[in-house]
């Protein structure tokens, strides 16, 4: 038995007035994915949990089976690992945004226009030198990158430089801590904690001066580079400053296919998902032509999923530009790459015993921003009951028969599908 799990990042919206308050989805010629529906079982999909809007990280783990409160230690160390940096005990990691800041310091594109090619820009920063750390900085998709920090007492309790909006200047990062561990209220701090909390301050204080350090070399080196200074000239946001946020260390997962008997890949273009991915223990592939964005070529995606499935359980194909598209508010885009998914689909109808349609989190193009709305989710194959849903939209699916489920539950109900689930009890 094969299964394929296809990850439409950010596919779910709300109702938009200029597509007569139908969904992108909804509003998309989609015969395939309504076949699904037809012929499979529906239903809604709540990432982590009802009213908690999504990161694609822990919506990620949701969908690998984990339960992200129990696991998750912040988005650095996922970018890191989907970028091939191999992370030590120790070692902190930080989600890096190329942007663009005007002369008075503030944001005015937080991810430079969506530069691509930003291949002279990484080599010019790894030329920086910090005391106290070696440090590592590499790009990834598009405007994104990994910064990793090496060396001895280092903290990942800090907070971000990332403003997370245009119009104000990237924050100061100070340390970020939790309050010291104490007894009851009225008595004396737990013996020993303090002391830990002390050095644990110190160590986000070291980590925070190294960081701000990095941000204004980065800066002095972005602002004069040649290829910023041609962009300008083309009337193009030039990439000159990096925005941090997401640190964490690297975290504990056990692999996918000791929890649940199911041997995985991922394809992927989003160093975040593929990181995620190899933490898991996922067999991980490039593959060429495949980008974070619209351009992506679903073909090839296509092409390395039905290769990967001739010796995996499962293959996970992300797919990702909706989500820019709901990040930009351009409903029309959403509705013409939903289409574009849905024809890659014929051919895995007779390839693939099991195919799952489904999102990781809802990016409506009123809020350019994830929500919390449920997705949609079908998944199609021998034994499944059927229900009478008849086409895969977000208010259709809701009367299917799988209900409401969470993210985590997907893949057990898959694994049972498949025959690789074991009975719990006598």
């Amino acid at each position: 038995m094969r299964a394929l799990v296809v990850i439409c990042d950010g596919m779910s919206d709300r109702p938009v007035p200029e597509l007569a308050n139908k969904t992108p989805l909804e509003i998309a010629h989609t015969p395939n994915m309504d076949w699904l529906a037809k012929h499979g079982i529906c239903g809604q999909m709540d990432a982590i949990e009802p009213g908690v809007p999504p990161g694609s990280d822990t919506a990620h783990l949701a969908l690998l089976g984990y339960n992200p409160y129990e696991v998750y230690t912040g988005r650095g160390p996922f970018e890191a690992a989907g970028a091939g940096i191999e992370l030590e005990a120790g070692d902190v990691a930080f989600r890096a945004n190329f942007a663009t800041v005007d002369n008075s310091g503030a944001v005015v594109d937080r991810r430079a226009g969506r530069i691509q090619d930003t291949a002279p820009l990484e080599k010019a920063l790894q030329q920086i030198k910090l005391k106290g750390a070696r440090m590592i900085f590499r790009r990834t998709v598009g405007h994104r990158g990994v910064l990793v920090l090496k060396g001895s007492g280092l903290s990942h309790e800090v907070s971000d430089s990332d403003p997370h909006a245009e119009g104000k200047r990237p924050l100061e990062i100070v340390p970020a801590l939790r309050e010291p561990e104490t007894a009851l209220p009225g008595y004396p701090v737990i013996a020993g904690g303090m002391r830990k909390y002390v050095l644990r301050r110190n160590r986000a204080a070291k980590t925070a001066k190294l960081l701000n350090e990095f941000s204004k070399k980065a800066h002095e080196i972005l602002k004069k580079h040649e290829l910023n200074m041609e962009r300008e000239r083309k009337g193009l946001p030039p990439a000159n400053y990096i925005l941090l946020r997401g640190a964490g260390v690297v975290p504990h997962l056990v692999p996918l296919e000791k929890r649940l008997g199911l041997k995985g890949a991922c394809v992927a273009a989003a160093a975040l998902v593929k990181g995620v991915c190899r933490l898991a223990g996922l067999t991980v592939v490039d593959v060429a032509g495949a980008t974070g964005n619209i351009r992506t070529d679903l073909n090839a995606k296509a092409k390395a999923s039905l290769k990967l499935l001739e010796d995996h359980d499962f293959v996970l194909l992300h797919i990702k530009g909706l989500d820019e598209a709901g990040h930009d508010g351009n409903a029309r885009a959403k509705v013409e790459f939903i289409e574009r998914i849905d024809q890659i689909l014929a051919q895995f109808l007779d390839s693939v015993d099991y195919i799952v349609v489904t999102a990781d989190h809802s990016t409506p193009v009123s809020v350019r921003n994830h929500s919390a709305d449920p997705v949609p989710v079908v998944i199609y194959g021998p034994g499944v009951r059927r229900d009478g849903v008849e086409r895969f939209g977000e208010r259709e699916v809701a009367g299917g028969g799988l209900g409401r489920i969470l993210g985590r539950h997907l893949l057990p109900i898959l694994a049972d599908l498949m025959n690789k689930s074991h009975k719990f009890g006598a």
